[in-house]
């Protein structure tokens, strides 16, 4: 049986700063997140330059991001950003017929992804992951999403150079559902450090940076199913 590991020590509110490029969704967006006392919006932006403009100073913890922002887009702000500031965690808004964005945007660095119009408690869970190191996918866009990693069923799959452990395998299938960190370990009545850890090892096992990839690896290797 596992043993849970300890419970994380919070550090104050997740500093979050908001990009979002029309007035009233930005201004309903606010008015769910201020209602949370783990977070604290640091500040907002309708563009991508502004947003660009400011982050640095601004150094927020986490970014909530439009992915169809007008003239810069947000996959250009989030390799922007991830590169001068890779320590900001970045979560993409976006809409179900934006798949390929969304998976162009998660390889420029984005932690993950919501559909707009996810209710204050899915969006708050999601910032709270991803400060904490991981990774969301929603499960309505994961399979979807999953069709473009998709091998053609002729090519036989590729042994994995560092077989995965049953308990890695099992989390490994939980991801490719689209079941976040915290569910995961409700789930597996472990902790949300311990899924991090496993996520860690099977991260580097398959030699991947993100649960995209990892689900993709899996995937191609036969390591898993959906």
């Amino acid at each position: 049986m596992e043993t849970p590991a300890p419970t994380e020590t919070p550090s104050g509110p997740i500093r979050v700063y908001v990009v979002e490029d029309q007035t009233k969704i930005l201004k309903n967006q606010l008015k769910l997140l201020e209602g949370s006392a783990d977070l604290e919006i640091v500040g907002t932006a309708l563009s991508g330059e502004t947003a660009l403009e400011e982050v640095g100073r601004v150094k927020p913890d986490v970014m909530l991001l439009d992915l169809g922002l007008p003239r810069m887009s947000g996959i250009d702000v989030t390799r922007q950003v991830k590169a001068s500031l890779p320590s900001v965690e970045i979560l993409i808004f976006t809409i179900f017929d934006e798949e390929d964005k969304v998976l162009e945007a998660v390889r420029a660095g984005a932690s993950g992804y919501l559909l707009k119009g996810a209710p204050a408690d899915k969006i708050i869970e999601a910032i709270k992951e991803v400060h904490a190191g991981g990774t969301v996918i929603q499960p309505n866009l994961a399979r979807r999403l999953l069709k473009h990693f998709r091998v053609e069923d002729s090519e036989p799959p590729e042994p994995a150079l560092k077989p995965l452990s049953d308990r890695e395998k099992e989390i490994l299938q939980l991801i490719a559902k689209g079941v976040s960190n915290s569910e995961a370990a409700k789930l597996l009545s472990v902790s949300k450090a311990t899924i991090r850890t496993h996520l860690e090892h099977i991260y580097h096992k398959l030699e991947v940076t993100n649960r995209v990839e990892a689900v993709t690896e899996g995937i191609r290797k036969g390591l898993i199913s959906v």
